[in-house]
């Protein structure tokens, strides 16, 4: 059995994350639990859901949970491995879901600083998957600048917390932490 960590996944839209994760958790032995972020709020995304549910295990468990990935965890049993895919769209749901911006911001810290310490105490290894929006231009919006700059804090902090932190570009995994 391979030691439980802490595994951060970054890197573009498209450019391998999720097959990543799944690659990473399918090397732990033992069961898998996928903690999904998503919401069909349109015909595409629900299309994109469909298209992932069927890559996965039909053996792993999913949890669907937009918003507390603290108590998704928690609920993830004894699964030896857990994926959450994705931080980017729990950011976003809270973005939408919340109005006031620093309430937001305070959610989605307290979230994700009661999720960290969970991974501390539990004998998983959880790998997070979440988009890099810092390469990309100054997004024309109020709220796509807010969401980026929530975005980067969380993945900051993830990136911190993680054992091994990973950046995918065209497939291909980049290894950031730990350093050789």
């Amino acid at each position: 059995m391979i030691e439980p960590k802490l595994i951060f996944v970054s890197g573009g839209a498209r450019a391998g994350k999720s097959s990543f994760a799944l690659r990473l958790a399918k090397e732990q032995a033992g069961e898998v639990c996928f903690i999904a972020t998503a919401q069909a709020l349109d015909d595409e995304m629900a299309r994109r859901i469909a298209r992932h549910r069927q890559e996965r295990p039909t053996n792993w468990t999913t949890i669907e949970e937009r918003y507390r990935l603290d108590e998704a965890l928690r609920h993830a049993g004894d699964s030896q491995a857990v994926i959450v895919d994705c931080l980017t769209l729990f950011v976003s749901n809270w973005l939408l879901r919340l109005e006031d911006e620093s309430e937001c911001e305070q959610q989605i810290r307290n979230i994700a600083e009661r999720f960290l310490a969970t991974v501390r105490s539990r004998a998983q290894t959880v790998i997070c998957v979440s988009n890099e929006v810092g390469l990309g231009i100054v997004p024309e919006s109020s709220l796509g600048r807010t969401f980026r700059d929530l975005l980067g804090c969380v993945n900051q902090q993830f990136a911190e917390a993680a054992d091994e932190a990973y950046l995918l570009v065209a497939g291909l995994p980049l290894r950031l932490k730990p350093t050789a």
